[in-house]
């Protein structure tokens, strides 16, 4: 950071800012920062706001083929794309389909499913000291 609000011994009690976006299956919010403990001590404790959609609106929130169906009954195509952005799109992706075709899977990285990913990916992301947050 450019500039350290608190210092002297806060500094080591300060941890990064934490966005967690939640998918599937309990989707959800959740932001972690420090905060100063009321009182005129520098003492920084870390907090958490969390919001999950089931806790927040009870039930099950119906699931996203249900949600188009139902919006294709009753003729709401706001979740639809339009036919001049999938031109588009397609425009963007042969070329992507053109070049695996020709190069088969040479460059890729592949990873068994519900792991954290290739070690690539790691390399990646470390490579300007940065890393995953495992949640």
């Amino acid at each position: 950071m450019p500039h350290l609000l608190f210092g002297g011994g806060a500094i080591d009690a300060i941890q990064p800012n934490l966005l967690s976006l939640q998918i599937q299956p309990d989707e959800g919010i959740s932001l972690k920062f420090s905060a100063k403990l009321p009182g005129t001590t520098m003492q920084i404790r870390p907090v958490k706001m969390q919001f999950q959609y089931g806790e927040s609106f009870g039930g099950v929130s119906p699931s996203a083929y249900e949600t188009l169906l139902h919006d294709c009954m009753m003729g709401d195509n706001s979740l639809f794309t339009r036919n001049d952005a999938v031109e588009i799109s397609w425009e963007f992706v042969d070329p992507i389909l053109e070049r695996w075709k020709s190069d088969g899977d040479k460059g890729l990285a592949f990873y068994e499913a519900g792991s954290w990913g290739p070690s690539e990916a790691d390399a990646f992301i470390e490579s300007d000291k940065r890393r995953w947050q495992r949640l």
